[in-house]
């Protein structure tokens, strides 16, 4: 059973995964993935090389865990936390830990082993979003859990074991303090200014359009103003929600083309980097929040995070945010066979410029 424990001085958690010192490739050096149509487990036909599946969209007639399944999710083989237990939480004199109670699951994006993210239909695309909404919906009616962030690894430098597309939910019973802090500083401005901070970038972004790569009718895609990394790129709803998984089809149609044309723009422009994505939602046990807002980082993979980074805090990013945007706003891509751009979508092509 993984423990957690809390840092004293941070208030920091950590998750002490005993039984991942197991997972092949630990410690290794960093090399690209390795595996192989015959022999990943995420592969269509190797559905027996999985723990079974707990969320499915299959084509009719197809049966669970077989064949004929378009997304697939099923418990990470080597879970961060595990769902079976209780927290006991408990003291060792001023050392506070629990149970490492909690859910980590994997989404299996495409029965496709060769496709990426980014190659990815937009129906597809729209598809996986449906199942990260259907999945904390599910987990969030466990007490025990409060937090549930999704990410996406790509590449050995994003911290990626499998080659074949795929992204991560793991559930905590906790909230992380990275989540505290973002939480803690938009409450602090909407009680100076009364507004969601979230909905004011996302208007001055819009009224300054240097930093836009992508508008939509329910979103918007900017490099922020105090990128941490370059092409850092953010995807930010017009419309204030605190929480991801009360999405509705309307912005899950919108998104899965947001999403599908700012991946695109980032594999072309830099080459297929690595990357991390990671969707910023408000905690389980909260109510819809006036100032917080959900939200997508994506960070590419670019630069390495160094002793300066991880002694100070502070990040050094070499591309401006507004070069950065403004050389994917140059990147056009070819029409894909299920492209639809939702009526109201533009493409800036260069600073302050709309393509008409």
């Amino acid at each position: 059973m993984p423990d957690l424990r809390k840092d004293p001085i941070v208030g920091r958690w950590v998750i002490i995964a005993h039984e991942r010192a197991k997972r092949p490739r630990d410690f290794r050096a960093e090399e690209p993935p390795a595996d192989t149509p015959g022999t990943c487990p995420f592969c269509e036909g190797n559905e027996d090389r999985t723990p079974p599946e707990v969320l499915a969209y299959r084509h009719f007639g197809s049966r669970p865990n077989g064949p004929g399944w378009r997304i697939r999710v099923v418990p990470n083989r080597f879970p961060a936390l595990k769902v079976e237990g209780s927290l006991n939480k408990r003291g060792d004199g001023i050392y506070d830990m629990m149970s490492g109670i909690g859910a980590h699951e994997v989404i299996i994006e495409s029965p496709e082993h060769h496709k990426s993210m980014a190659t990815l239909g937009e129906d597809n695309i729209r598809e996986v979003l449906w199942a990260y909404r259907d999945r904390l919906v599910d987990l969030k009616r466990d007490d025990r859990l409060v937090h549930g962030m999704l990410f996406k690894n790509v590449g050995a430098a994003g911290g990626a074991s499998l080659e074949h597309t795929h992204s991560q939910l793991i559930v905590t019973p906790i909230v992380p303090v990275s989540v505290w802090e973002e939480m803690t500083g938009a409450l602090e401005f909407f009680h100076y200014r009364g507004r969601c901070i979230y909905c004011d970038l996302v208007r001055q972004e819009q009224a300054t359009e240097k930093r836009i790569v992508f508008d939509s009718p329910h979103f918007t895609a900017f490099c922020p103003f105090a990128s941490r990394f370059p092409f850092e790129t953010w995807i930010v709803p017009k419309a204030h929600a605190s929480h991801f998984e009360g999405i509705a089809k309307p912005a899950v149609d919108d998104l899965g083309y947001v999403l599908h044309q700012v991946l695109n723009k980032l594999e072309v422009a830099l080459d297929h980097p690595a990357y991390n994505y990671i969707i910023h939602t408000a905690p389980f046990d909260h109510a819809a929040l006036p100032h917080y807002h959900w939200h997508i980082e994506i960070i590419p993979r670019l630069t390495k995070v160094a002793g300066f980074e991880w002694g100070s805090g502070f990040y050094i990013n070499p591309v401006p945010p507004e070069d950065a945007a403004g050389f994917l706003r140059e990147v056009e891509l070819a029409p894909t066979a299920d492209h639809e751009q939702p009526a109201g979508s533009r493409t800036l092509v260069g600073p302050g410029v709309r393509s008409r």
